[in-house]
Formats: structure tokens, C-alpha cells, sequence
């Protein structure tokens, strides 16, 4: 049986190389915050307490977690943590950037009461995976050891410390890049950041840990070396997989990091049956569900807390935000769906845009250029093209006319359109709201409607059709005499000009003459 354990996530840094206004732990990498890819991380792991030390911009990073929590106020170096969700989760305040072992040190009133072990890690690493926490404290409880650290082997280390291991294979020192020798930099072996200390040495030693000569800050690092001074133990646990305690430090890791969990995501689906296409290519956020046998094309987002149930085809470069699809549906190519329902064998697309709680019945038919928002369409009903539909509820078996626009604002309220069962709306219609349409009612189309159509009635609201018989004939007679009395009316002022009558009027050649040479008098 596992001994009780807290965990701390060091999540005060200042995060100068991402050079951002934002703290660090406020960005996104695959589809989460960093500061809530680590607290879920550590939920997984049921531990008796978590602990998020904060430091720069501390109110913006524990406004990130209310979703997870309801931290009380801080007071002084730390804060009581607070429950949540089956765990404890509280923050503790680094006021100065004085390094890993000051951070602790800031919490030592609730971290030492908290459990007999203490798990630390980064909250920049989101690769990193809860399975792989519990074989780290599996591996350390069975070490017997005061202090184990995780260990990754690199292609490259520069820039991390290396670990010196005893003959017996424990932890003799880690050593930073700066103070490594030629022979210590050949080591690959390096430290990851992630530990496991018996909290009341940890705490002990802590105490006696000086700043760094030329930093002046307090290093988790050197409570190693004095672990080791003392005769005690640390162990040294070696992970398989390298890419799990990749660090984030830049844009360009964020991109690697993100593409990492983009394609962990991608995998997870497609062996639970979903296929898609050039997966390299599509964003699935971490809750996004899918079902079995559903099609995803290359270029698709899913996002948020989106849920797409089975047999489903998501066209290329699709874009979903939670949004809900029930079984049967097909989102055609470049549609954008935001907050929406989809009911099962709907067709949407291509070029649809969906917003703001649209709900689609069953097998109703949304299509090219259309955009549906806060608005209800029933079962079997269709708007193919070029239409808007705000602000609506449309009945079942409705069939909605190419280029029908429901007018729902009036520059300051948004009002209802009401379209009832079997309705049919003629192409070219504006339903000026609020309005409501009766059921089996008929629209012309063309029509603006500005008031209610009762049931099984037609409704025409247009101008009515003149036909002017043989205008066109007429029409071409007065063009072609049009040239002859222009020459005859041009020949007139020539005339006209040549015997004085007619001073300054200058038409023909002769007037773009006359301009160019007034502008060279001036």
C-alpha cells in the first residue's frame, strides 16, 4: 500500500523566455493551460493534498484554476488550500524569485503537516503522464531511499544538470551545466526536475540550505548534496520516455509540445476505432470525445468539450467548439460550429457557420453559405443556401428558399422569428421580426414580411410585376438615332464658335487642347 503523499507544483517562475505579458502557466499547449495540465495530472494521482506555488502574476494563475477550485485568499507566504473535487487543492505565495528551494521553504506551515512524502514537480511540463508519477512513487517506496529523483536520458543535455551517480547506482550529486567538468558533460543522464522527499527531512534540510554564491538563490538541487553529507539515501528513477519531462521554455518548444499532445490525442482516438486522415494535420483538445467509426479529414479542429458520437463524417478544415453531434451526421468541408447541437443523420455544409446554442433536428439539411445562430431547426427541415437564421425556431418538414433572411435586430433589441410545421419559404424572403409564420402557411418568394401569416395561408409581399410591351424594340430606335443628332447638335456650336457667337466653348479635339494649354499659363 501506498504511504500518503502531497504534491507541489513549482509554478513561480518568471518564464523570461517566452517572453510574453502573460505568466507562462497561462498559455495553452494542447488544448489546456499549462497550470491545468498539471493540476489534472496531479488529480490523477489521488493524492492527500496539491499545493500550486504561485509567484508572478499569482491572482491571474489561480483565477485560471476556478474551474478546478475556490482558493480563499492568500495571507501572508501561503494560503490554506481549499477542497475540491475529492483533492485539496491550495496555493502557496513566493513573493521573490528566489529559486525551487525557497519556493518550498515559503510553504513549509502547510506543506510539512500535509503528508509524509512530498512529490514535486514543474508546472511547465504538460507531456508529462500520471501513469508515469505512479511507477515513481512505486519506484520510491520500494527504494527505501529519503530522496528519489526522476532521471531522463538526452540525445542532447546541454543545459540540464547531470547526474553523478555512486557505485551502488544511487544519486551521488547533480551537477549544473556551468559546474560540470569536460568528463561530467558527457553524461546524458539528467536531471528532470521531478522529486519524491520524506517531507520532515526534506523540511530539515531546507533549513540549512544556503544561497548560491553568485545567484543568491536557494536551490532544490543542493538538498541532494546535503541528503548525501548526511548518509542518506537518494534514489534515482530513469525514465523511458524522454519527451514526457520535456520542459517548455520558448515559442518554438511550445509548438513541439503542443504537436506532441496533439498527436498523443489523435492516437488515443484511432485505437478506439476512429480514423483519421493525415492525423498530423487535425487539433483534438484533450476532452474532446469521438465514437467509433467516424471519419475525421485532414485540417479539422475539434475543441473544447466537444462530443461526436459514431458513424459520423467531419469534412476538411471543419471547425467544432463545444459542440454535441449525435450518431449519423455529416459536417461537410470549411463549416464553423460553436456551442451547438447537431441531432442524428443531420447534413451541415459545406461553408456553414453555427453559433450561440443553434440546435439541428434530426435529419434536417443545413447547407452551403448558411448561418444558423440562437436558433432551433426541426426534424426534416432544410435551408440549402445563402440563408440566415437568427434569433429562430423553425418547425419540423420546413423548407427555408435560398437567400431567406430572418431581420432580427432593430438597432437595439434582437427579436424572435417564429416559422411553424410544413412551412414553405420562396427564395428572397426577409421576415422582419418578430413575426411568426402559421403552420402549412405558404411564402412567396421575394417577399418581405412585416406581419403574422396565419395557418394554411399564402402570404405575397412584393411589388406588382409591370410588363411594357415592345420597349426594347423602342429603346434601340432612340439609340441609333442618337449619334445623328449629336453630330448635327456638335456641327451647330462649331459653327457657332467660328462666327464669335459662342466665346469659350470648346468641344470636340479642340477642348482637351484648350485645358492642356491653360495649365501651362498657370
Amino acid at each position: 500500500m501506498m504511504e500518503p503523499f502531497a504534491v507541489a507544483i513549482l509554478g513561480a517562475g518568471l518564464g523570461t523566455r517566452f517572453k510574453s505579458k502573460r505568466a507562462k502557466l497561462l498559455h495553452s499547449v494542447g488544448g489546456r493551460r499549462f497550470i491545468e495540465h498539471a493540476v489534472r495530472t496531479a488529480r490523477a494521482l489521488s493524492p492527500q493534498k496539491i499545493f500550486v506555488i504561485v509567484g508572478h502574476q499569482a491572482e491571474a494563475v489561480i483565477e485560471a484554476l476556478s474551474g478546478l477550485s475556490t482558493p480563499s485568499g492568500l495571507s501572508g507566504s501561503s494560503a490554506s488550500s481549499v477542497p475540491s473535487a475529492g483533492n485539496r487543492l491550495g496555493f502557496i505565495r513566493q513573493t521573490k524569485p528566489m529559486g525551487t528551494g525557497h519556493a518550498l521553504r515559503c510553504g513549509r506551515k502547510d506543506l510539512e503537516s500535509a503528508a509524509p512524502l512530498l512529490l514535486v514537480f514543474y508546472g511547465d511540463t504538460p507531456l508529462l503522464r500520471a501513469e508515469t508519477l505512479l511507477r515513481f512513487l512505486e519506484f520510491h517506496r520500494r527504494s527505501a531511499a529519503t530522496a528519489s529523483v526522476m532521471t531522463a536520458v538526452m540525445e542532447d543535455p546541454t543545459g540540464y544538470g547531470r547526474i553523478v551517480r555512486a557505485p551502488g547506482g544511487s544519486v551521488a550529486s547533480i551537477v549544473e551545466q556551468k559546474s560540470a567538468s569536460p568528463e561530467q558533460r558527457q553524461i546524458r543522464e539528467v536531471n528532470t526536475g521531478i522529486y519524491c522527499f520524506e517531507t520532515r527531512l526534506l523540511f530539515a534540510e531546507l533549513e540549512r540550505l544556503a544561497p548560491d554564491k553568485i545567484t543568491g538563490e536557494y536551490y532544490l538541487t543542493d538538498v541532494i548534496h546535503l541528503l548525501n553529507r548526511r548518509g542518506k539515501k537518494v534514489a534515482a528513477y530513469r525514465i523511458a520516455d524522454p519527451t514526457e519531462v520535456m520542459g517548455v521554455n520558448t515559442r518554438t518548444e511550445l509548438a513541439q509540445a503542443d504537436a506532441l499532445l496533439r498527436a498523443r490525442k489523435a492516437r488515443e482516438l484511432m485505437l478506439a476505432g476512429v480514423t483519421i486522415y493525415q492525423p498530423e494535420t487535425v487539433r483534438i483538445d484533450p476532452d474532446v470525445e469521438v465514437g467509433a467509426d467516424t471519419v475525421i479529414e485532414p485540417g479539422v479542429s475539434l475543441l473544447g468539450r466537444t462530443r461526436v458520437r459514431e458513424d459520423c463524417h467531419i469534412g476538411s478544415f471543419s471547425t467544432l467548439t463545444d459542440t454535441e453531434v449525435a450518431d449519423n451526421v455529416t459536417i461537410r468541408q470549411f463549416c464553423v460550429i460553436a456551442e451547438s447541437k447537431i441531432a442524428s443523420g443531420a447534413s451541415i455544409g459545406p461553408f456553414a457557420h453555427l453559433r450561440m446554442g443553434a440546435e439541428v433536428g434530426s435529419e434536417a439539411k443545413i447547407g452551403n453559405f448558411v448561418e444558423v445562430k440562437k436558433s432551433r431547426i426541426g426534424q426534416r427541415s432544410k435551408a440549402q443556401h445563402l440563408t440566415y437564421l437568427g434569433d429562430a425556431t423553425v418547425g419540423e418538414d420546413v423548407n427555408v428558399g435560398a437567400g431567406t433572411i430572418t431581420c432580427n435586430y432593430d438597432g437595439e433589441k434582437k427579436h424572435q422569428t417564429v416559422i411553424e410545421d410544413n412551412v414553405f419559404i420562396g427564395s428572397g424572403t426577409e421576415l422582419v421580426a418578430p413575426i411568426r409564420v402559421g403552420k402549412n402557411a405558404y411564402v412567396g418568394a421575394g417577399s418581405t414580411i412585416t406581419e403574422q401569416v396565419p395557418p394554411d395561408a399564402l402570404a405575397i409581399a412584393r411589388s406588382r410585376q409591370i410588363n411594357k410591351p415592345g420597349w426594347v424594340k423602342e429603346r434601340k430606335k432612340k439609340a441609333k438615332k442618337e449619334p445623328v443628332e449629336a453630330r448635327e447638335l456638335r456641327e451647330e456650336a462649331m459653327a457657332k464658335q467660328q462666327s464669335g457667337g459662342s466665346k469659350g466653348v470648346k468641344l470636340g479635339r479642340a477642348a482637351p487642347r484648350a485645358k492642356r494649354k491653360q495649365k501651362k499659363s498657370h
